[in-house]
């Protein structure tokens, strides 16, 4: 019932935005609530169609709609000039997912129980995954690191060119895995869960998973546009915003999800919700950028200049493939996921801007 009433947010930030002209903070924290019951609804949608469709799919299905919301602020962002902010906000969603988004998951499913299991096979698939997905966006930095120590002239237009070759490329293993998860190895990932009988209906599910996705992006665009002005009236970066506010808004769906299906036990369609979403950021959510970069005018490569991003970027599949491995997961490696997350933030929260 409370997640309701806390729809109502969501017209309140229109407006506070168009109506009332508030200041630019408040537009922000007003839309950044409202996004929470939205994403509450898109989590119930999404265990309606796992129903349906079994959890891969609606592991899948979670994971598309949820970063929505995340690439239309990404492009808002981009059309505003803010590059490295976009850069800030694909490397925030890959370790957010993957550290707080799962961490968290880890806590609350373990709450009450010594541990939770999920099947390896399914584990070291994903983490592979990750750790290519991980090295598509890490080769055009350290391509970028090496064409200028070696002096060669006209950097940025290699840098371009690459970036655009590597983005088909990870488009084409997005599909490729799409084809893998839901055609020829579908068996792999599906889980065996107790069967549960859906409630809703599949079109009241997809209706109830659009219609929340589609204002969820109206949201994130309001937070997007009192970007600027939030930052300096917390005395924060851009930068810092974009790792981890705008991070953790665009993908505040697969949050709550992953925590609802953890307290549930079901910890294999947790694991297709946070590292999969990491996975398709990777895949599908920063090489699209990189295209429509292009055709909006506002070209945007996929050097992440900053060291403390390579590194966080990096240490996430290792710190995933270190976890997951054995199959099960307690409270304490939950934790450790959380804090590996706050060490990094604290890291980004004092870099020069």
């Amino acid at each position: 019932m409370i997640f309701a009433w806390l729809l109502l947010l969501a017209p309140v930030s229109l407006a506070a935005k168009f109506v009332l002209h508030l200041p630019d903070l408040v537009v922000f924290v007003l839309a950044i609530l409202a996004i929470v019951p939205l994403a509450e609804w898109i989590r119930r949608a999404t265990e309606q169609l796992a129903r349906l469709t079994g959890p891969a799919v609606g592991g899948l299905l979670n994971v598309t709609f949820g970063n929505t919301a995340e690439l239309v602020l990404a492009l808002f962002v981009l059309q505003a000039g803010h590059t490295d902010v976009v850069k800030a906000q694909i490397t925030g969603s890959i370790i957010g997912n993957c550290l707080l988004g799962f961490g968290l998951a880890v806590l609350i499913g373990s709450w009450g129980r010594e541990r939770q299991t999920f099947s390896r096979e399914r584990a070291g698939l994903l983490s592979s995954l990750l750790v290519m997905s991980v090295l598509g966006l890490l080769v055009p930095a350290l391509f970028d690191i090496t064409e200028r120590t070696a002096g060669v002239a006209n950097v940025p237009a290699l840098n371009e060119r690459l970036s655009l070759g590597v983005a088909v490329v990870l488009v084409l293993v997005y599909l490729g895995n799409l084809v893998y998860t839901l055609v020829t190895h579908r068996d792999v990932f599906a889980r065996h869960d107790e069967e549960r009988a859906a409630t809703w209906t599949l079109w009241a599910a997809l209706g109830v998973l659009l219609g929340a996705t589609a204002v969820t992006a109206l949201e994130a665009e309001l937070v997007s546009g009192a970007l600027d002005a939030t930052a300096a009236g917390l005395h924060l970066t851009p930068f810092f915003l974009g790792i981890t506010v705008l991070a953790v808004v665009g993908n505040a769906a697969e949050y709550i999800s992953a925590a609802y299906f953890a307290r549930q036990d079901r910890m294999g369609l947790v694991l297709s919700i946070t590292v999969g979403s990491s996975i398709q950021v990777a895949l599908l959510v920063a090489p699209l950028l990189v295209l429509v970069s292009y055709l909006m005018g506002r070209p945007m490569d996929l050097v992440f200049a900053n060291p403390l991003e390579l590194i966080a970027i990096a240490g996430v599949s290792f710190i995933v493939n270190a976890i997951a491995s054995d199959g099960e997961t307690t409270w304490f490696e939950g934790m450790l996921l959380v804090a590996v997350y706050a060490v990094l933030g604290l890291a980004f929260l004092f870099a020069a801007p």
